[in-house]
Formats: structure tokens, sequence, C-alpha cells
């Protein structure tokens, strides 16, 4: 075993010893306070860098730790003068530490911890709070990563480049403990919780169910993530939190003010997208080196730039006629295959089938704001709405700027973008898509792109719910006050997440409740939900909502390209009032008694790095430490924090991706013509293990060819890939509609002798027969 950096002869890393997790949820948002114990068991001082990293919808509002026994609680300065004390109180031989966000990037948090002492022990306690998304099935998700800790692997498993430095233990012993509770709060009442690791029961606190408990069991190894789905009851109705403001500050501020979240979680009919859906589709594809490797450490895992292209096929293959199309190509450079977008047909969707099966991951670096400008400087065409899909494995230095850009441009088109891959930065693809109305998706692991990928165009080709808006019926003297501007869209699935502040002084003879109407259009359609809520605030010294409420208009604030002065001087005021760490801001933590210098060298140290334990996940060393591992870096000089890093041309890997075998699933999808038909020929017959002179002697009378090799492919489809209908659902819907205007009477008759040639079961009705 090689541990990189300079260590002691024992070759012993600074080891984790315990972590303990309490969490409060209520409704979509999680206050989650963590703590990790450390002990250093070098012989010589260290001085330690704790990089970590947070979800774009997470926010930082509290850290403290005990240092060799020093206590040091942070305290939010702005980012010269925290740094200025860190270097001070170092050079003084004092214990403390600097927490700041990565500059051009909002995910990615750097501890400067100062001097730890020989033998000494770091108690970290890490408080933040984040904002949850529903899963398909309507379940409240919360995962604490097991990236929160230095991973050790299974003894046998094998990995190259970053994984050779992690310790190897036999299952079942890892050197730590892992405790976590959970309080689970939702107004309308909670039904069940559920998770891959074992929980003790389910514990209500309320006679009406409002209010649980639930807990990991004891002993729980913590070698995966840990996942709690909730069910709430009645998910869909909005819901309304109000939370007093904090306790000694002045009335009329953000932080001062009670706070009210609105929930809006609409259920909205999802009509299956037609021939008739129409618009601009841009494919914004990432071809820099690191697509090169693979999406899992398995040798046999497909590259990720593989699993893109053959995205790519089924995307094409499911567009609608008359649509019109580009695909780009960005890395140090860009390219598109053409000028601007062309028309949908059976002959361009040939000629970029072929281009997109021959592209490689071969253009360096990851430089993603030229080909944006690039796509935004083509006139839009109208009647046909621009949906642009970004697919990227990368982080870029410049994410503020990037996200800027497409924020610019918000008013004509929608964002959907896709991280591929542990290192792909939550605050640049969540951020675009925030930007442009769109939704993010991340794959990582085994996961399959494709389904992902087809899931969003569903959305692109749907009708999205807009026109939100509320109005306020408050006692004299309040108003309410949107935090923000306030959300533009939500698609099917998604909930909204609003904040207000409720300002002035309420009459203590007046009504103590509020009412606030949401309206909001949906396919020509107004719809309006009442929501009553109680003036009577709920008092808590976490202060969740305000926190989320401030991350928001700090989001908005830093994210509009120009650096307006009276923007920053507002979001610095925010940032330093509420403790979410901006830009501009960072925490510093000082032991204000002047100790002893410590003595002896400062040692340099890599510890483990972040592992998934199953083997499901490996990370290129480049890209693993900002993005997905919680680790200490051990230096040798008081460090500025550590730089973003991102891909560079250096860094990226420009070999040529080898040739992929195709599955039996592509190799049919990328049969279908633009119109929805299969063609009757050698390439269909191979699929279906048949001969072409067999297909056509069974073949009903007066079907066309093509019609009859229709129904066989849409019966294998249904008969050998019903785990994979999410990638083929559009085209088979397509399909579909050809069939219904060229042998709609003939259906029933194709199926029936379909399913006898090919020994399948399918029913009629399976295809709307």
């Amino acid at each position: 075993m090689t541990v990189c950096g300079l260590v002691t002869n024992s070759q012993e890393p600074v080891p984790l010893k315990s972590i303990s997790v309490d969490v409060v949820v209520r409704g979509f948002v999680a206050d989650v306070v963590s703590e990790l114990r450390y002990q250093n068991e070098e012989k010589s001082p260290v001085e330690v860098v704790f990089v970590f990293p947070l979800d774009d919808e997470a926010a930082v509002y509290a850290f403290e730790g005990l240092i060799g026994g020093t206590r040091i609680e942070a305290q939010i300065r702005e980012k010269k003068q925290a740094e200025q004390e860190y270097e001070d109180a170092l050079s003084e031989g004092r214990q403390a530490f600097l927490l700041e966000r990565e500059a051009n990037t909002s995910d990615i948090f750097t501890c400067s911890l100062g001097n730890l002492p020989p033998n000494g022990e770091a108690t970290l306690k890490l408080s933040y709070v984040q904002a949850l998304a529903p899963e398909p099935d309507g379940a409240i998700r919360f995962v604490l990563p097991a990236v929160l800790n230095p991973r050790y692997a299974p003894q046998g498993s094998e990995g190259g480049n970053v994984t050779k430095s992690i310790p190897r233990l036999p299952k079942g012993q890892l050197p730590y403990t892992l405790s976590l509770s959970a309080t689970l709060e939702s107004p309308y009442g909670i039904n069940r919780v559920e998770s891959k690791c074992t929980l003790e029961p389910l514990r209500y606190t309320a006679e009406d169910r409002t209010i649980a408990q639930v807990s990991l069991a004891e002993g729980h190894q913590f070698d995966q993530d840990v996942e709690l789905l909730i069910y709430y009851k009645d998910i869909q109705k909005p819901s309304a939190l109000l939370e007093a403001g904090m306790p000694g500050t002045a009335p009329g501020s953000l932080m001062g003010d009670p706070a009210l979240l609105l929930t809006l979680y609409p259920s909205v009919p999802a009509p299956k997208p037609g021939q008739k859906a129409t618009g601009e589709f841009l494919f914004l594809l990432d071809r820099s080196g690191s697509m090169g490797t693979c999406t899992d450490p398995d040798p046999s895992s497909p590259r990720r730039i593989q699993s893109a292209k053959e995205t790519l096929i089924f995307l094409l293959k499911s567009l609608p006629l008359g649509c019109y199309f580009n695909i780009y190509g960005f890395g140090s450079t860009h390219d598109s295959f053409y000028p601007q977008s062309v028309e949908y047909t059976q002959e361009t969707m040939s000629k970029s089938l072929q281009r997109v099966k021959e592209l490689q991951a071969d253009l360096g670096g990851t430089e993603i704001l030229r080909p944006l400008k690039a796509i935004y400087s083509q006139p839009c065409r109208e009647g046909y709405p621009r949906q642009l899909f970004v697919f990227t494995d990368g982080e870029v230095s410049n994410t503020d700027e990037v996200i800027a850009e497409v924020g610019r441009h918000s008013s004509s088109h929608r964002c959907f973008s896709f991280g591929i891959g542990e290192g792909a930065s939550t605050a640049l693809i969540k951020g675009i898509a925030r930007a442009a109305g769109g939704s993010a998706e991340f794959i990582t692991g085994k996961e399959r792109m494709q389904a992902k990928a087809l899931q969003s165009l569903k959305k692109a080709l749907q009708p999205a719910v807009t026109g939100i808006s509320l109005s306020w019926d408050l006692p004299p003297g309040l108003k309410a006050e949107l935090v923000g501007s306030g959300p533009q869209v939500i698609f099917q699935g998604q909930r909204c997440l609003i904040y207000a502040q409720i300002r002035g002084q309420h009459q203590s003879s007046g009504s103590t409740e509020g009412t606030v109407v949401l309206q909001y259009l949906f396919q020509d359609q107004t719809f309006k939900e009442t929501l009553g809520f109680s003036l009577t605030s709920q008092e808590t010294d976490r202060l969740p909502v305000h926190r989320l409420a401030a991350q928001t208009l700090l989001k908005e604030l830093e994210g509009t390209g120009e650096k307006e002065e009276e923007k920053q001087r507002l979001a610095l005021e925010t940032s330093l009032s509420s403790g979410v760490v901006c830009s501009q801001t960072a925490y510093v933590g000082v032991n204000k008694e002047l100790g002893t210098a410590l003595q002896g060298p400062l040692a340099h140290r890599n510890i483990p790095l972040a592992y998934q334990a199953s083997g499901a996940r490996a990370i290129k060393c480049e890209r693993a430490v900002p993005k997905k591992i919680m680790c200490c870096f051990l230096r040798q000089s008081p460090p500025p924090p550590p730089p973003a890093i991102h891909n560079s041309p250096s860094a990226k890997s420009s070999e040529p991706t080898p040739k992929e075998k195709e599955s039996p699933l592509l190799s049919l999808v990328s049969l279908q013509n633009a119109n929805g038909s299969w063609p009757l020929d050698s390439g269909l017959a191979n699929i279906l293990g048949l001969s072409e002179a067999e297909i056509s002697s069974k073949s009903p009378a007066q079907v066309t060819p093509d019609a009859w090799a229709t129904v066989l492919a849409l019966l294998w489809l249904h008969s050998r890939a019903t785990g994979q209908r999410d990638e083929w659902e559009l085209l088979e819907y397509k399909a579909l509609i050809w069939l219904q205007a060229t042998a709609g009477s003939q259906l029933a008759e194709c199926v029936k002798a379909g399913n006898e040639m090919l020994g399948s079961s399918v029913s009629p009705e399976a295809l709307g027969v």
C-alpha cells in the first residue's frame, strides 16, 4: 500500500474516528449538523486543510472545531479580513482555521484548520441547510454522501490511479463509527420512510403523525451513501412554513423579519408528446479528454463518450418530424455539425447519426463559454422554441460567468443539463438549468445516461407550468415581499420553493392568520391554490428557512454577470448577516488565548481518498479532490486555499476511444427512420435472429414491408427491452403514429402474427390497438 506525500515511517494516515449526524427535515428542507472526529497520530504537528463538497442547493451556516483541546468557533468575515486573521494566528503559533467557498464555484468549500499537535484530536462540527427534491414516485430524498469521510476499500478490490493509496480492510471492519438521527415534519402527515440502510422503527411524536423520528440501526457501516426516502401524505398540496427572525437582529432586515417558505408541487397532467410538438433542439456535448475515461472502475464498463454517443442516438431518433436541430462539441475548441440548425428529415438524421458514431473525446480541455456564445449568436426560429441539452463531465473555472451567459438568454430558450461522473460540478450543472428554466440530472456509477436524457426530452416536449404569481391577504401593518425574483417555470414532477419576507408590525388585536393565493398557467388553463397560514411564527435557533432564503438571494445577486456595486454591497450584507458564505466572505476561527508556538516541522500527508467500497465508482486523480472527496491535505507553510481544479488540455487524456460493442437495443434504435418506421432489411433480420426471406413470408397479406418490420421492432422492444422502456418510449410513440396512418386496420392481425413468429406474447393493447 502506498500513501501519497510525506508520511511517517509507519505509513499511517490521519484516521477518522467517528461521525455523528443530526438532521431535521421539514417538508422539502433539511437542516444538517455533522460532527467528525479525527486524530493525528504523527509525532510532529501538522497543518491540515479540509476540502469538502456540498450540493449546489446546500448552504453552510456554522462551523467550529475542537483542535488539540482548544475550541475555536467560526465567525463570518469579509474574505480579505478573514485571510489576514488566519495568517496572523498561524504566525503566532495559535490554532486557527479558514473556511471559504472556492473561487468561481459554489459547491466546493475548503477549510484550513491550522496546526494540529502530535497525537492531537480534531473534532469538526459543520452545519448546513439544503433544499431537497422529490423523486419520480413523490418521495423526498435526503442523502448523506459517503464522501463525507475518507473511505476504506474492501480487501481484494482493485483500482488504478487514486485507489492504489486507499487502505484495504475486510468488509465490516471500518475503523470509525457513524450515528445518524433524523426528525421529520410535514403539515399533512408522514406515511413512511424507506432506506437501503437498516433503520430503527419510525417513531411518531405527534398524534396526527405530522412529526416523526428515525435513526440508523446501531453498528451501521458507512461504506455507502446513507439515503432516506421520506413519503409524506398529500405531498401535492401546497404548504407554508413561517419562521421567526433571528433574536436581537433589527426588524426590516431579511434575518430580522419573519421568513415564509411556500412549497408548490403541482400535480398537472403529463400529456404524451405528439407529432405536433415542434422546436429547435440543440445538443452540446463535452468532448474533452476525460470523456474518454470509463463511467465505472470495471474495465468492461462503457466510456463516458460512448454513453453520451448512445444517448445522442436515442435523442435523435426520438425527435418529432419537422423540428430543427444541431449538435455541437466542445473542449479547448468547439465545432458543430451544421453552420446553423437544420430541419429534422430522414436525410439530416441519417447524416448526423453517422457523424455521432465517429465522435471522439479529442478536444482537450473544458471551455464551454465560447460554444454557448456561438449558439446564442444564432437567431431563434419563430414558432420553434429553443431547447438546449448540455452534457459534460467537467468543472470549469468560470462557473459564474457561464451561468450568467445562460441566464441572459433565458427568455429565448430552456436548458437541460447533465453531469456525467463523480467530477461534474453541481454548481455548473444545476446553475445553467436553473438559469434557463430547465432541469438538471447527474449520471454516476452504473446509471444509464439514456433514460435520464429521454426523461428530459419528454419535459422539453411538454408544456410547463408558467405565469406563476402570488397575491397576499395580510392583517393591517404587514406586507409580504418575495426574496429574489421568484420562480418562472415548473416542469411536471418538480417542486418549487418560494421565499417571502414578512415586513411590518403585527397589530396584537388583529387577525393572526394570513392568506396567499398561488396562481399559475398550464396549457392555457389557469389554476389557483389558496393557502392560509398562521402568523404565529416558529422559533428556531438554526433558522433553516432564513438561510435558504439568503442563499436564493445571494445566487441572484452574484449570478448576474455584471458586478454592479449596489448588488455587491447587498450580497456582502446578506452573507454577513445570514452566515451563508458567498464569493466575498469566509469563515475564520481563531483561538483568542495566545498559546505556546508549536515545536517541530510540519508534516505533509495525503489521507485516504474517497472510494465506493462496492467497487462501483473510481475517480480520476485530477478530478477527485475538489468534487466528491472530503479529505485532508497537509502542507508545509500557511497555504492559500487550494485553487479550483478544472479540466485543462494537459490534465486530459486525448487517447482515441476504442470501438465499443453495440447493444442489440442500440442497433435496433439506430435502424429506425425519422418518420418512426423501420425498414425490412438485413440489419433488422439479424437482431430478430431470422432471415429476411423468413420475415417476409410470415407477413400478413396487404401489409407493406415497412409496416410489418415496424410491428416486429416494437414487439421486440416490448418483449426484450422492457426494463429500458424510458429510453424508447418516445420513439415508439412516433412509430405508433406512423403505423396508425399506414396500417391501422391491420395492426391487430400484425401483432398476432408477429407474436407467433417471435415467440412473444405482447398484447395488442400494449401497442395501442
